[in-house]
């Protein structure tokens, strides 16, 4: 599959600067592209909140509400949940007291369907939406980071092994025992960037349209990465 050659520095659609003082940004990007770490460091320059779609799902399955029994529901019969669920559990999020002043949005939209009812939703609140950022990683580093990637039991903290000589044998945070997402392994791998291909490339299109794209290679260490996502929302 063609994709667009990655760039070396950011390249912006967009025509305006986004003042330090207000932010509300996507944050698109693969599997293993380092969204939510690269999040935090958005949350500490803008003191909004990093609101993941992953993470809302995850806390209202464990915390037994409404929208979290319905989630289960669907998920339980191996079924997509829909849209519109998704789209309620984003509006009550965004909805609280931390993200009056604005926020960053990670894993929503997913869908052209997400992406206009999300623009409805910020014209009712008259909060436009400022900047939208793509991560691009070439697929063989995405590869890499997803498979060699373990989670802690314990503490949560993730580990990557890939290319480690001598693997930890356990946490080396708090000495937990690590194990490896079923998504994160190979075997799932490439159906998870098949569908991140097909859902993307039209929101791509479409933010690239409204002026509001911005392009962010992500390759680079953590604080390189870091640096060009904040030079590309603004900040610098």
């Amino acid at each position: 599959m063609d994709r667009p050659a990655r760039k070396t520095s950011v390249a912006s659609e967009a025509t305006s600067e986004v003042s330090p003082a207000r932010l509300v940004a996507i944050l698109l990007g693969p599997p293993g592209a380092g969204k939510g770490t690269h999040a935090d460091r958005v949350e500490a320059e803008y003191g909004v909140p990093h609101i993941s779609t992953g993470d809302l799902l995850r806390e209202h399955i464990a915390g037994g509400t409404e929208l979290g029994r319905q989630v289960c529901g669907y998920m339980d019969r191996g079924e997509l949940v829909p849209d519109q669920l998704i789209i309620d559990l984003v509006t009550e999020r965004i909805g609280q007291p931390d993200a009056a002043g604005g926020f960053l949005l990670d894993g929503f939209p997913r869908t052209i369907q997400q992406a206009v009812a999300l623009e409805e939703l910020l014209q009712e609140k008259q909060t436009p939406l400022d900047v939208v950022v793509l991560l691009e990683v070439d697929e063989e580093l995405l590869i890499a980071r997803i498979s060699g990637r373990y989670l802690c039991r314990q503490c949560g903290e993730d580990t990557n092994i890939a290319g480690l000589d001598s693997p930890p044998a356990s946490c080396p945070y708090c000495g937990g025992e690590l194990y490896q997402r079923a998504d994160d392994r190979l075997e799932t791998l490439e159906e998870r960037l098949q569908i991140y291909r097909q859902q993307t490339a039209p929101l791509v299109e479409y933010y690239k349209g409204e002026g509001l794209l911005r392009w962010v290679d992500g390759a680079g260490s953590v604080e390189e990465v870091a640096e060009r996502l904040i030079e590309a929302l603004g900040a610098g």
